[in-house]
């Protein structure tokens, strides 16, 4: 015997498919998750760093998760630590970077890119101005210079201007690595802050 549906009974109905359409809805790109999406396209495979002939030594080091895990704690530092060394007036950044990031316990991919900000157009412009703001700083005398990516450059020319254009990168360097640190580390805590404010209102929701 069929029983009559009130409109009542209906109206109830009609709320909780409603509810269960909501749950099954793909929810847009949750805002947390979004500075780990975009380091992930940057990741190196552990086992291309691990067979370069340079690591060798450093293998049974590299199974840590902390160098290959994109988290704030390991990839915020890493950022600061490749920018920091991008200033560095020396070949070999990349290996820097990569060696560096193993001694610290911070994400080798993430440390490695992050020194490409200094490349063979942004090298110029970068140690020029490293060496005014040091030849401005030490008062010394100016010399006319154009910058080469080689060791004869390293071993001839940088002999000449060393102190002034190293004070100047020194500087640089941890000026970009703290600006590189705490845009960073905001934007991160902002994005969970955002992700989890919405993850309460979603549940409020569902519980009305």
């Amino acid at each position: 015997m069929l029983r009559r549906v009130t409109a009542g009974e209906d109206q109830q109905a009609g709320l909780i498919r409603c509810r269960q359409r909501r749950r099954h809805i793909p929810s847009e790109p949750d805002l947390e998750k979004m500075p780990r999406r975009f380091f992930r396209k940057f990741a190196i495979k552990r086992h291309a760093v691990s067979e370069q002939w340079f690591m060798s030594p450093f293998r049974h080091l590299l199974h840590d998760h902390r160098l290959w895990g994109v988290r704030r704690k390991t990839v915020v530092p890493a950022l600061a630590l490749g920018f920091f060394i991008a200033f560095m007036p020396t070949p070999g950044h990349t290996l820097m970077g990569i060696l560096l990031a193993l001694a610290f316990r911070v994400n080798i991919p993430v440390a490695a890119l992050a020194t490409w900000i200094s490349n063979p157009l942004t090298m110029g412009p970068m140690y020029y101005f490293a060496y005014r703001l040091g030849r401005t700083l030490l008062d010394t005398p100016y010399r006319d210079f154009e910058f080469e990516l080689s060791w004869d450059w390293v071993t001839h020319t940088f002999l000449t201007i060393w102190q002034p254009m190293l004070l100047g990168c020194v500087l640089l360097g941890c000026a970009a690595a703290v600006v590189g640190y705490v845009t960073l580390d905001l934007f991160w805590r902002s994005s969970i802050a955002e992700y989890k404010a919405r993850k309460r209102s979603n549940r409020s929701d569902q519980n009305r």
